[in-house]
């Protein structure tokens, strides 16, 4: 199956340029192996099954995302869409931002797709255009990771350029996300925020992430509930979904709690974290209970303006302590006169009120 999916890319791709394109053709990558799905694992040396599993997915996944990655080629070259080859270090990204990336590591997805173009080369062409402000620079539509892989591996970006909006570069942007499914929840807000920022129609907004109204207030709502360094610091968290952001949004509406967030963020097990476990870490923290301050203590000052004893309270209980260097005698006189007063409050009517 796997091996069928890559001959019918090769088929539509040939693994150089369409015809008309003004590049030297690359050298022909190394065909990829037709077994990619993982033979059985018979375990010799007691390796856990759970490997052989996740390995199951990822090509499962990638056979999936081949697919239709073979069918959105077959309508560019059928729209007579031109495939070209661009350096990288000629491509810059898009102008607005929709992926979190965490300390600037790769993610398991980014690894294998440099894995795959070094073996196969790059199947599917990016979609670019010619920069608005910076001639003979090109921008990114959609393809991103791919250019980040090419560039990686030292080769050409196989791309379509298209004149484009700002409002057809961002729709592209977003529908290729859309259909892929591979951004995060919140890398979907901050997408919709930066859009909103950089003065787009909220309707467009709408179409580029393929949301109605109410979900994207909502993506809205958290991005601005949780303070941005945070959500930065935490990164895409991809299996942290809405109701777990909103939720954090809503335990971060103090600044006590904002606080505690910021200190858990530049905590050692925080930064050595990956990003659904950083969310779990700060949210954990934020979902406890704030501890009461405790009331500042009630100085009693003699004549001279001298404090000899503070009245400190504590939740439901009080209690008196008197200065250093008191006299002893003063103490136990005050401790009478506090029975004696005490007794005189319960006979008398206001302790009865």
């Amino acid at each position: 199956m796997a091996g069928s999916r890559k001959n019918e890319l090769r088929a539509l791709f040939g693994g150089g340029l369409a015809p008309g394109a003004a590049a030297a053709p690359e050298t022909p990558s190394v065909p990829k192996p037709d077994a990619e799905m993982p033979a059985p694992a018979t375990n010799p040396a007691g390796r856990s099954a759970a490997g052989a599993v996740k390995a199951m997915g990822l090509s499962l996944n990638a056979i999936s995302r081949e697919a239709e990655e073979a069918r959105l080629l077959r309508q560019a070259l059928s729209e007579g869409e031109r495939v070209v080859a661009i350096q990288p270090n000629k491509i810059d990204s898009s102008f607005v931002e929709d992926r979190l990336r965490l300390d600037d590591r790769d993610d398991e997805d980014l690894a294998t797709l440099i894995d795959s173009m070094r073996e196969s080369g790059q199947q599917v062409p990016v979609l670019l255009r010619n920069h608005p402000e910076k001639p003979g620079r090109y921008q990114t539509a959609y393809g991103h990771r791919r250019i980040r892989a090419a560039s990686r591996l030292g080769i050409e970006v196989k791309a379509i350029v298209r004149s484009l909006s700002d409002d057809e570069l961002v729709l592209a942007q977003g529908k290729e996300n859309a259909e892929r499914r591979n951004l995060s929840f919140i890398e979907r807000a901050v997408f919709a925020r930066n859009l909103l920022a950089g003065g787009f129609d909220r309707k467009v907004i709408g179409e580029a992430l393929s949301v109605q109204k109410s979900e994207l207030s909502r993506l809205l709502q958290v991005v601005e509930a949780v303070p941005d360094p945070i959500i930065r610091a935490i990164g895409a968290a991809p299996k942290a979904g809405r109701d777990r952001w909103m939720k954090l949004g809503e335990l971060l509406t103090s600044e006590t709690a904002q606080a505690t967030a910021m200190a858990e963020v530049s905590g050692a097990a925080f930064q050595s974290s990956a990003s659904d476990e950083r969310f779990q870490i700060v949210f954990n923290h934020v979902s406890k209970p704030e501890k009461p301050q405790p009331a500042a203590p009630v100085l009693l000052k003699d004549s001279k303006g001298k404090v000899f004893a503070q009245v400190h309270t504590d939740g439901k209980k009080s209690r008196i302590e008197f200065a250093a260097g008191i006299d002893r005698k003063f103490v136990d006189e005050a401790m009478k006169a506090l029975v004696q007063q005490y007794n005189a409050f319960l006979s008398g009517p206001s302790s009865k009120a």
